[in-house]
């Protein structure tokens, strides 16, 4: 493989410098780098970061090709600016047995845009009532360390126990989708003043933080790692803080959506808007951006849930739940955290890259930005603002509630151990 030498790159938000990449791994970081034999690309001042991991991502193959196949899916990631994602357990059939998530990573082998690590499904069929094979998906070529019922929350306290039990005998975690089932029946938004006003069924708080509540007693209890999926209220912030007070080993996840978004956008009655966790008030987007800054929220995951046209395109009440988010993640972060002055871009980068990685111990990547560390880049025009444009998306889906919207940011390159896969903003 080539040399290539990335000139004038502010290194995690930095002083400008050299990074030189020597096949798959970078070389040098330093001034004044030589040239040499080198492909040269001027950053011009623009953010080098270590490559994005994505903990929470639904990549739809197999059984879903219509809104995603691991091909398109990881195309998206690339575009901004993943090198691995984490993709869950709930295709047709369910990523519950060693043959379904060696597929999934064989699928993201062939493709090479980025890492694929599948996600094992906690229970058979996401049925919630017996374990899956927990231990043959983590011995399997695929080496599963995470295990979600994602889409569905393991609601019987009796089988996360056991789960709990289970993954701790090699280090794995479980990440939790925290929903409450019967305090969420025919609930379609955020229950509070918009749905009263609006007559949809409510989604209270209660039915996530009480499933918080009881799991991270839980994982206290048998000793084991739990992790939070999607967390979206003040209250679950608050939980989250105190189980870390009392040492739990708990880390808990925060989607773009629910750091920009409010359920004032329901009363369009635009499916767009519609995802689980619902979106929430304001009061919570803000208790959501703080956690991420100081710690307690540790990290941003995309939740990228793709579907196609006929799913969204409907009344809100058939709608389907979910965000298409890998290519915007990054752009609402910077607006969100970073323009705002809660995150620097070295936070940015422990949020996306450093700590997604350490919990879902994805080897090679999450590492620093130095010499001889796999060369697993990106970079950022942190300067640039434009409207978001669905039809440029390399996602197969288009469910995206930033259609039109003004973000900051945009990738202008990947690499994946060294190989471009995205350069000046195409796909290569």
């Amino acid at each position: 493989m080539s040399k290539i030498l990335i000139r004038g790159a502010k290194v995690l938000g930095g002083e400008p410098q050299d990074v030189l990449i020597d096949g798959d791994t970078i070389a040098e970081v330093g001034t004044g780098l030589s040239a040499d034999g080198a492909e040269v690309v001027e950053a011009d001042g623009k953010v080098l970061l270590p490559g994005l991991v994505d903990l929470h991502t639904h990549l739809r193959e197999p059984g879903r090709e219509d809104s995603e196949t691991v091909l398109t899916g990881t195309r998206a990631a690339a575009s901004g600016g993943y090198t691995a994602v984490f993709a869950m357990a709930n295709t047709f059939p369910v990523a519950d047995t060693a043959g379904v998530v060696e597929q999934v990573w064989r699928l993201g082998q062939q493709h090479g845009y980025c890492d694929v690590q599948p996600i094992g499904a906690v229970t058979v069929g996401l049925e919630g009532s017996k374990l899956a094979e927990l231990g043959a998906m983590h011995e399997s070529a695929a080496g599963v360390t995470v295990f979600s019922d994602d889409g569905k929350c393991v609601h019987d306290a009796v089988i996360m126990r056991r789960a709990l039990e289970y993954v701790k005998a090699f280090g794995g975690v479980v990440a939790q989708h925290a929903q409450e089932p019967r305090l969420t029946e025919g609930a379609e938004m955020n229950e509070g003043v918009v749905s009263a006003e609006l007559g949809l069924g409510g989604w209270p708080a209660v039915a996530e933080e009480s499933i918080i509540a009881r799991d991270v007693l839980l994982a206290d209890h048998v000793g084991s790692r739990v992790h939070i999926c999607h967390l979206s209220t003040a209250g679950s912030v608050e939980i989250v803080r105190w189980a870390k007070s009392r040492g739990i080993d708990v880390t808990a996840e925060v989607t773009p959506h629910h750091l920009l978004l409010t359920d004032e956008l329901v009363r369009t009655y635009n499916p767009v808007y519609k995802v689980n966790p619902p979106l929430r008030t304001e009061r919570d987007v803000l208790a959501l951006r703080e956690a991420l800054a100081d710690g307690t929220i540790d990290i941003v995951a995309t939740d990228h849930a793709p579907h196609p046209h006929e799913d969204k395109d409907c009344e809100w009440a058939a709608a389907a739940m979910g965000m298409v988010g890998l290519e915007t993640a990054l752009s609402v972060v910077q607006e969100t955290m970073v323009d705002t002055g809660l995150l620097n871009w070295a936070g940015v980068a422990d949020r996306m890259s450093f700590t997604p990685a350490r919990i879902g111990q994805a080897t090679g990547h999450g590492r620093p930005v130095s010499a001889g560390e796999p060369a697993n880049l990106t970079l950022v025009d942190t300067a640039y603002r434009g409207l978001v444009d669905p039809a440029g998306f390399a996602s197969r889906s288009r469910n995206t509630p930033y259609e039109g919207r003004e973000l900051p940011g945009r990738v202008t390159h990947t690499w994946l151990r060294g190989k471009a896969t995205l350069v000046d903003g195409k796909l290569t």
